[in-house]
Order: C-alpha cells, then structure tokens, then sequence
C-alpha cells in the first residue's frame, strides 16, 4: 500500500523541482528525501524518479502517480474537514502566512479573537506578495492573506478565495507640510516635484504609484528607495519626504504622519485570505477564516480610507 506521507513527499518533489528543494523545503536531508522516494519506488513497483549524477526528475509513472497522489490527499483533507466541522470546539494549529503589512494590521485583532479558542493555535508567518497562493496549494500554510493590486487572484479549482478588504493607495505627508493642511488641495502635476520616497522598482506599491502619476507625465525620479513600507512611513514622519502608500500600512500607527486623498479614481488593492477548498470546513480553519473577517471590520472601522469587501 503506499504511505501517504510518501504520497505527500512526491507532490512536494514535482513543485519544488530537486531532491535538494524538497528537502530544503519540508526540513530532512537530502539522503532522507532520496531514501524516502526510493520506498516509494519500492511500494508502486515502478520507477518514479529518473536520476543522475547531477539531477533527478520524475518519470512519466512518477508524473502519472502525482496526479492520483493530489487528488488522494485532497479526499483525506476534506474527510479530516468534515469530521472536524462537527467537531464542538476548534483545535490544532493553523498556519497563517500574510504579506507584511497584513501581518501587522491583522495580528491585533486576529489575537483578541482567537483566545477564546484554548485549544487552538495559531503560526502567523510573513511571505513576500506573490507567494500565499502557492504555499496555500502545496499544503505549507492552511491560509494565506494576499494583495491583488491588478485584479488576477480569481477562485481556483482547489482555493477558495475570500474578499475582506478594499485597501488604496493614499498620500502620506510629514505633519508640517503644507499639504498636512486639509484645505489645501491636492494637485497630482504639483507633486511631481516634491521629495518622493517609494519602495523599490517592481514591488507592487511603487508600480501603483508609477501608474497613479502616469497621466501627469509619469512618476519623478525617486532618490529615496527602501524596503518596507513602515520604514518609509517613518521616515514621512521625521519630513525627509513624501510617499503614497496603502491605507493598511497605517494600521502600524505611525505618528506625526497626515494622511490625504488623492483626486480622482482610486487606485487600490483587493487584500483576500485564500484556503485549501478542501479544508475550509475543519473547524480551526473556519474559526480563523471568521477571525479574519471580524479583524477586516475592526481595522475598516479604525481607519477610514479602508473598507470592508463586499460593503
């Protein structure tokens, strides 16, 4: 019979690529992931894994057998769902893995609800924007908040996908600026010429701001780069510049910032949590994925460019 936890090792494999990434990503050593494949081997009677001296790859049985292997741990997951949906009290853990600014907004609240829940855990993880669905589908994290600046997270074959925030872009200015004054208005062709500081080339926020002064001759040459939007609130704070950045970022509570509007059509991002379909009946998933929802209405109600999906 074949071991499910060979099963799962094959998947795992066939993602990642090499013996060296699996191993890498699950936490053995190379030789125990070989070893493990090669019982495998033993218990399909066939050859899975064509090696060499310098790589190894999945034979056209082995391609077949993760197929079947995906589709055989979804069925267990949704068994494990449903009889832990009927299950009176949340328990386990569940592993969350956010983009930074979430996982700093969503902490708070994601604590005061969840405590109630004593036998329940929780992983809050970071992952850089990009990577929550995959490690969601590959069965590293149960959830993943993600950020879809340009509308592509859809519903997938396996993900459920759940709205919780509208989040946009808003301009963030030191407190004795003179566009601090809420009389002032806020004229796009003016600020091209002040101090800009943005994240660097090709994360999602500086593309947003890049698009947000395209149609005023596009965006001036940034001298200031960081990583991390709290770092370049902190600066706004301390006057070194001006920055535009997601209204979630505040949740951080950065003093001595003031925030504005920017005229015209918002620009901003949809923020989702993202589950296995397969394991959002499990009562500690669906305990979090409730949690989550109560935290998007908590931060709305906090900050007001925010709003709740779906509102």
């Amino acid at each position: 019979m074949l071991d499910l936890r060979r099963l799962t090792l094959i998947c795992e494999f066939a993602r990642r690529g090499s013996i060296a990434a699996t191993a890498s990503s699950l936490g053995y050593s190379a030789s125990a992931v070989s070893q493990q494949l090669a019982a495998l081997e033993r218990e399909a009677g066939v050859a899975l894994i064509d090696r060499t001296s310098r790589s190894a790859e999945l034979t056209d049985a082995g391609r077949r057998l993760v197929e079947h292997a995906e589709h055989i741990l979804s069925l267990v997951e949704s068994a494990e769902s449903d009889l832990s949906s009927h299950a009176a009290t949340p328990s386990g853990r569940v592993v969350v893995t956010a983009f930074p600014t979430a996982a700093v907004a969503f902490a708070p609240a994601l604590a005061r609800s969840l405590r109630r829940h004593q036998e329940l855990s929780l992983r809050l993880m970071q992952s850089r924007s990009g990577r929550g669905m995959r490690e969601v589908e590959s069965g590293e994290v149960d959830i993943a908040l993600v950020d879809d600046w340009w509308g592509r997270v859809r519903q997938h074959a396996t993900l459920t996908v759940f709205p919780l925030l509208n989040d946009p872009l808003v301009l963030a200015v030191p407190r004795r600026h003179r566009l601090a004054d809420p009389d002032a208005s806020v004229d796009p062709v003016r600020l091209r010429d002040e101090s800009w500081m943005a994240t660097p080339e090709g994360e999602p926020s500086r593309t947003a701001v890049d698009r947000l002064l395209a149609d005023v001759g596009g965006a001036p040459p940034v001298a200031w780069e960081f990583e991390g939007l709290g770092t370049i609130l902190s600066l706004v704070a301390k006057g070194i510049g001006i920055a535009a950045v997601p209204a979630l970022s505040l949740a951080a509570g950065v003093r001595g910032v003031v925030v504005r509007e920017f005229p015209g059509e918002q620009i901003e991002r949809r923020i989702y949590a993202v589950a296995r379909g397969s394991s959002v009946q499990r009562a500690s998933v669906a305990a979090v994925l409730r949690a989550l929802h109560v935290a998007a209405r908590y931060l709305a109600a906090d900050l007001p460019h925010l709003t709740v999906a779906g509102d």
